[in-house]
């Protein structure tokens, strides 16, 4: 019985192992004629679901803009933000275009192509609010929201050790808590925030400032998240980053959106 085991053991270890080879494998011959690309489409304006549940916004035309310019028919998944990393790794997709900044902690788990943006992070509060200032001492014991395991999330907590930090599984639940007055502030993109200001449910807001974006924290800026090994791939999206850029297509996508460059520098 005890042999058995052993060799049972052994199976399920050599498998475990081929299945880890086979997700950081070289796909040198591939053909990436198809694409499925993983979004979480709950981001305004950067990924989201209409009203007749069709994916919109910045990152989905830009994923169609770069299969375009690849060749390459691209399919789309929409998967929770808190399982997208794990989702891509397990092979439900081959892509994350979900407004994913490219930072240490997630390089040590996946790839990812060079940026396709780069905005900096802003702090909303109610229009009556008395915070006057988007610094440590204005918010220190203030509650303050921001969507979990985001940047955002963890900038909050380094940026503001003294507030409490409460977080949450989509944007959209935080707004609807600042709304209600369950939270002082809320913190995230400031393009994402300058949006919803602009909706009937934003009408309560207002943005208190922007915030240097800390490059341990942030990153490399926003680029799309990739399969270790899967260096092919990675190629593919950064010839075709570069391309959209010079051909005006990116800038055209763009301004559907936005009043400014949201590239960076």
């Amino acid at each position: 019985m005890q042999f058995l085991k052993s060799v049972v053991l052994a199976a399920s270890f050599a498998a475990l192992l081929s299945g880890t080879a086979a997700a950081q494998s070289s796909d040198a011959d591939k053909d990436w004629s198809t694409i499925r690309i993983g979004t979480e489409g709950a981001y305004p304006p950067f990924n989201y679901l209409d009203a007749g549940g069709e994916l919109k916004g910045f990152d989905i035309d830009i994923a169609k803009a770069l299969c375009e310019q690849m060749k390459v028919t691209c399919t789309f998944v929409t998967q929770d933000w808190d399982g997208i990393i794990p989702a891509l790794q397990n092979g439900n997709f081959d892509a994350i275009l979900a407004s994913m900044s490219i930072t240490p902690e997630r390089e040590a788990q996946i790839a990812f192509s060079n940026k396709y943006y780069q905005t900096p992070p802003a702090i909303a509060v109610p229009k009556d609010s008395p915070i006057t200032a988007a610094t440590p001492e204005a918010l220190d014991g203030k509650a303050i929201g921001a969507q979990t395991s985001t940047t955002h999330a963890q900038a909050a907590e380094a940026y503001f050790p003294d507030a409490d930090v409460r977080l949450y599984p989509t944007a959209e639940e935080y707004k609807l808590d600042i709304v209600n007055g369950r939270v002082d502030a809320v913190m995230d993109d400031v393009v994402v925030l300058t949006e919803w200001l602009k909706s009937p449910e934003g009408a309560c807001c207002k943005v208190l400032g922007t915030l240097a974006a800390d490059p341990a924290i942030y990153g490399k800026g926003v680029g799309v998240g990739l399969r270790k090994g899967e260096d092919k791939l990675k190629g593919l999206f950064d010839a075709a980053i570069v391309a959209i850029r010079e051909n005006g297509t990116y800038k055209k996508i763009q301004d559907q959106y936005f009043d400014f460059d949201v590239y960076g520098q």
